[in-house]
């Protein structure tokens, strides 16, 4: 299990996330060059945001990770057609470590493989501090990446997928091994059962499920306990508390939130002309569309107003919220730029109370999301529910 310390709690500036990046832009070549420490920074007069801390604990199920963690998914660029660079993001994670995260994610569709020798290159030196999840069930080759299309939750495949997941995180064990979307052609309960075997080798330490049926999950519960459900939750994409959230309390999982900041429209960065490049994904997502925008923007005015009056910036005010919902509610926001993790981690100091959860909730309500989430297709893959375990 990792090594976890407290460490102090530091208060947010009130910073909306562009004026973060500019204050935050000495710090972030510091953090990567030693050329600075941040006590000098401080005694420079640089706000308090720019040295945040993530000192809280929460626990999905009987893991213990960091409140805010690090989602690690578009490092190679195929989802926002950006260009990141290796040495970059490996000293990203191993700053995210140093500012208090302990928690990070990936999976072998990411890349798909290169992620997860991205992420195990840079955990290598402070294994012991961390917990690594990923995610198999896709129809992935796992010595080659070729995608073979559709999913594939088939035991052996299972296992071939977890020991390449090995060799790529460079690390004997699995902290948390996902099922990335439930395959609608076998049973959970042989999906659970070659989980709690890979348990049993030491190999994998515990078990979750990301986007699954509310049947399904009870019945992979019931053959090896699920320690956490990974789903899209936000401000924007607030589906989970119907049933999910509650599910997940009643059985004591814990919910991993992935996209916690709406593909950065929970930063306040994207405005009405904010155009998409080539290969940015976001272009077909229904909420950018010039219909949906405009009200969708009236939200990310409320999530504004609550960064000011809880002198954070629109992102960790959104992440703040998140973990308002629930002490075994753990966002996992993924960036590739230094400034934005280091923004995010902020959100651990950002308390909202029970009564301020309300009337914020109340003022969303009165500015409701327009569009889908995703796409019609991507969303179809959602709450599947397995087939029935042939006797």
């Amino acid at each position: 299990m990792p090594n976890l310390k407290e460490t102090a709690r530091r208060k947010s500036g009130d910073l909306n996330r562009r004026s973060f990046l500019r204050t935050t832009g000495l710090v972030a070549a510091a953090t990567v060059t030693g050329g600075l420490s941040f006590p000098a920074i401080a005694r420079a007069g640089t706000p308090a945001a720019a040295k945040p801390q993530v000192a809280g604990r929460r626990k999905l199920g009987s893991l213990e990770v960091s409140s805010v963690g690090l989602g690690c998914m578009d490092y190679t660029g195929s989802f926002y057609g950006t260009h990141p660079n290796r040495a970059d993001l490996i000293a990203l994670v191993r700053a995210a470590h140093e500012h208090g995260v302990t928690y990070f994610d990936t999976a072998e569709a990411y890349g798909p493989l290169e992620v997860e020798r991205i992420v195990g290159e840079a955990l290598t030196p402070i294994r012991n501090e961390v917990v690594i999840s990923s995610k198999f069930g896709w129809g992935i080759d796992p010595d080659t990446g070729r995608m073979t299309g559709g999913l594939n939750s088939q035991p052996e495949h299972i296992r071939r997928a977890v020991d390449g997941m090995l060799k790529r995180l460079k690390t004997d064990r699995i902290d948390l091994l996902y099922q990335h979307r439930v395959d609608p052609a076998v049973p959970i309960e042989d999906v659970a059962g070659t989980v709690k075997d890979l348990i049993a080798q030491g190999k994998v330490l515990h078990f979750g499920l990301s986007e699954p049926g509310l049947k399904t999950l009870r019945r992979a519960h019931a053959v090896q306990p699920v320690t956490a459900v990974q789903n899209e939750y936000s401000i924007m994409a607030r589906d989970p508390e119907a049933e999910v959230l509650p599910t997940c309390k009643e059985l004591g999982i814990g919910l991993v939130c992935w996209s916690p900041l709406a593909m950065g429209l929970l930063t306040a960065d994207i405005g009405l002309n904010t155009a998409f490049g080539p290969g940015d994904f976001r272009g077909m997502c229904p909420w950018f569309t010039s219909e949906n925008r405009p009200g969708n923007l009236a939200r990310i005015a409320v999530v504004k107003q609550w960064a000011h009056r809880k002198n954070s910036t629109p992102a960790q005010i959104a992440l703040a919220w998140l973990m308002a919902q629930g002490p075994s509610v753990v966002p996992i926001p993924g960036t590739t730029k230094m400034a934005h993790m280091m923004d995010n981690t902020g959100a651990d100091a950002v308390q909202i109370s029970p009564a301020e959860l309300r009337e914020f909730n109340a003022a969303l309500a009165a500015a409701p999301v327009h569009g889908d989430r995703l796409s019609a297709m991507v969303l179809s893959l959602s709450g599947v529910e397995a087939p029935a375990k042939q006797k």
